[in-house]
């Protein structure tokens, strides 16, 4: 079923755009009921993206469309609603404008923290940042602008992991989060923990695993000889580092690239794999396909 339209506004004023992104199973006339439907109602589509899957036998659509004239909110909500019931789909209708509710979960590494809330402050990345939480002390960011974004030290003891964990649950609940980030957050979520956040937490690391484990990685893939790094951002699940791929990338390296080269170049490209991943969540680009994903690239 479809999710509440924004805001409550009963009229889409011109040029009022939206998102539809749905999924279901692959039958013929799926698009032209959709595009139909949004003709009578007096939309234009501004873009369309689809995939037929033809492993899991489903489809896949994101379609972002404006009103060119006066429409009524719920009429839309109404007629997608009928469009899309005999299809079985699973969709979300957003406004364009929709701005998620993100908490970023940190340790004491904070380059991916620092960029994801400077791509908020400019505008960047469309979204709202309405915590951090961190297993360290706020002095470990003392050279970090969080400027009105809440900061909520929550530490972690090995007896004590669920309970710090349920208080991260609260606050999820308290802020009314639509996205998790666990920009280098280093503690391994509970099987409990990933569940709640399933589809909605995204974690990044470098792409070494499960080759270079533990400490240090980099260190490791400088003694290996290495010539290829990058960085993974996927979704959370109970399977450490091996939830739904969103986004990756690579940068050659050569011998010439000592380890502290090495960990200043895999910073900068988790630090962009990381934003490419929650740019597309907060569009939602993304869809979960079993164990993969479908992501429609802007």
């Amino acid at each position: 079923m479809g999710s509440p339209l924004p805001g409550g506004r009963p009229v889409n004023q011109v040029g009022d755009s939206w998102v539809l992104a749905l999924s279901c199973e692959d039958r013929p006339g799926i698009v032209a009921a959709v595009s139909g439907a949004l003709f009578e109602l007096g939309y234009t589509i501004q873009e369309s993206q689809q995939f037929d899957d033809p492993i899991s036998d489903r489809f896949f659509s994101r379609v972002q469309f404006a009103s060119t004239a006066e429409t009524d909110t719920a009429a839309l909500e109404r007629s997608l609603a009928e469009v899309l019931a005999p299809f079985g789909a699973e969709y979300t209708l957003e406004a364009s404008t929709t701005r998620k509710r993100v908490l970023i979960l940190a340790s004491k590494l904070d380059h991916c923290l620092a960029d994801l809330l400077y791509r908020a402050r400019t505008g960047d990345l469309p979204m709202d940042v309405v915590g951090v939480v961190s297993n360290h002390p706020g002095e470990v960011y003392g050279n970090l602008n969080l400027g009105e974004v809440p900061f909520f030290h929550l530490p972690v003891t090995p007896d004590r992991k669920r309970e710090q964990e349920q208080r991260i649950t609260a606050l999820i609940e308290e802020l009314q989060v639509d996205l998790v980030v666990l920009a280098r957050y280093m503690q391994i979520l509970s099987d409990e923990f990933s569940v709640e956040l399933s589809g909605r937490c995204i974690n990044i690391h470098h792409s070494f695993l499960p080759g270079f484990k533990g400490a240090r990685p980099y260190h490791q893939a400088y003694e290996r000889g290495v010539k290829v790094i990058g960085a993974t951002a996927h979704y959370v699940t109970g399977d450490l580092d091996e939830g739904p791929i969103i986004a990756q990338d690579v940068e050659p390296v050569s011998h010439r690239d000592v380890p502290d080269t090495l960990v200043r170049k895999g910073r900068d490209i988790e630090r962009r794999v990381l934003a490419k991943a929650v740019r597309y969540h907060l569009e939602n680009r993304v869809f979960v396909n079993g164990r993969t994903t479908v992501v429609f690239p802007d």
